[in-house]
């Protein structure tokens, strides 16, 4: 067939360049067939018949994937073919000539369009369509074409779409242009010989239906185009879930830290600027879109909020710890009669267990010798260890209440990050099983 129409195309010039070239079986045709031709009338003897065209679509290529627009730019080879009852002609009249090319702009042409095109980019305009002997008229070119699609991002990186391509008419009811495949339903589905495999999204299938369209302008013939795309995740899995993973459990590590130690809010602080760090880098990698977020960045944003509620606590627990010390050791000061020794004040003990250097006495009284002096400074002494013991107490209190806290809330991570872990080897699964069911 090729080999046919070089040959075609050459006798053209043969014939524009010899001085008989209107004597060729060629041009006689041409102009016979285009003489007595009206492309604004649709090409039928008896107008109660319907034109039938047969469309067929091969995807070659997944050129963008827009989620924040909710567009599909794809690469296309588009061919439609109709049969046009004033364009036929006997070979044997026309040195056996079966089929030729002619301009598209001099004959009727269906008016196909793609009900969900926004714009074609890149698309050449081809001028020419092949005309066969029986009238037979065939159409193909390639496309690039930008199609509105709704993209559901929440299983990224293992998201499949599916995104449809409607051709209809856009004025022919379906008394006057009706729709056909050119090809089986599942040959087209199956067909994946012409698709780049090389680019981030793999095509699964490419299923279709007909169905009319019912309106108050009348009834309109479709043939829908169900083009289904899954996106390979091992880039992503890489470079944003195995970190994530990692630093969620150095996160959850830092609980083992003991609650009254300040290294521990270093600590968190750190992660918390590596965390703020990988959502950044995060948010460029991942898709944006308005109708759905991503699953991973949902877990990623409530991982964080536990980071900062512990951070929270750890600071709260520190400066209670900080204003329970200052007060006790904001205590009066008394003394017993020759309680100095020649090196200075005497320290009690138990206020240098306590880690707490406590001066007895700062001052001589004078000698007084009586039991009721000796009787008051023991009542006082006494009083004054009964309040360190209860603010000891009420450190303690405040020391089982946070680490309870504390407690809940490595637990609750513990949990998040198992549903975090759960939720990806679930994705991870059923972007394996859309594999095998292509496979199969």
């Amino acid at each position: 067939m090729e080999g046919m129409s070089i040959a075609l195309q050459s006798a053209e010039i043969l014939a524009i360049d010899t001085p008989h070239s209107r004597n060729s079986a060629l041009y006689r045709l041409t102009k016979q067939l285009l003489q007595k031709h009206h492309k604004k009338v649709r090409p039928v003897h008896d107008w109660t018949v319907a034109t039938t065209v047969h469309l067929d679509v091969l995807v070659h290529a997944v050129l963008d994937v827009d989620a924040q627009n909710q567009k599909l730019k794809t690469s296309i080879w588009y061919q439609e073919v109709w049969d046009d009852e004033f364009l036929s002609w006997n070979p044997s009249m026309f040195d056996e000539i079966r089929e030729i090319s002619l301009p598209l702009s001099d004959i009727w042409a269906p008016d196909i369009i793609i009900n969900e095109l926004v714009d074609v980019e890149g698309s050449p305009d081809l001028p020419y369509v092949y005309v066969n002997s029986s009238g037979t008229i065939r159409n193909s070119k390639p496309m690039q074409v930008v199609t509105t699609c709704s993209l559901e991002t929440y299983a990224f990186p293992f998201d499949i779409q599916n995104c449809s391509l409607t051709f209809s008419s856009i004025l022919h009811t379906v008394e006057d242009v009706n729709l056909a495949f050119l090809r089986s339903r599942e040959d087209i589905k199956q067909d994946k010989k012409e698709f780049l495999n090389d680019s981030e999204w793999e095509l699964l299938s490419v299923s279709s239906t007909y169905n009319i369209l019912q309106s108050s302008a009348g009834d309109f013939a479709q043939i829908q185009f169900n083009v289904v795309i899954r996106r390979r995740p091992l880039v992503y899995i890489v470079s944003l879930l195995i970190p994530s993973i990692f630093l969620m459990l150095v996160d959850l590590g830092s609980f083992y830290l003991p609650p009254t130690c300040r290294a521990r809010i270093m600590f968190k602080t750190s992660v918390l600027v590596g965390y703020t760090v990988f959502r950044v880098n995060m948010s460029d990698e991942m898709p944006r879109s308005a109708v759905s977020t991503p699953l991973i960045g949902v877990f990623f944003t409530v991982c964080m909020a536990f980071l900062v509620i512990s951070l929270f606590k750890s600071i709260l627990l520190v400066k209670l710890l900080y204003d329970e010390r200052n007060s006790g050791q904001e205590r009066p000061l008394f003394c017993l009669q020759g309680d100095t020794d020649v090196d200075g004040p005497r320290v009690d003990p138990r206020a240098q267990l306590a880690g707490v250097p406590e001066p007895i006495c700062r001052e001589h009284l004078a000698p007084t010798g009586t039991l009721e002096e000796v009787w008051f400074q023991l009542k006082s002494i006494s009083t004054y260890f009964q309040t360190w013991d209860q603010s000891d107490q009420q450190e303690v209190k405040w020391l089982a209440l946070l680490e309870r806290f504390d407690r809940l809330l490595f637990q609750a991570y513990t949990i998040m990050l198992g549903l975090y872990a759960i939720t990806l080897c679930s994705l991870w699964a059923l972007w394996g099983s859309s594999w095998r069911l292509r496979a199969g």
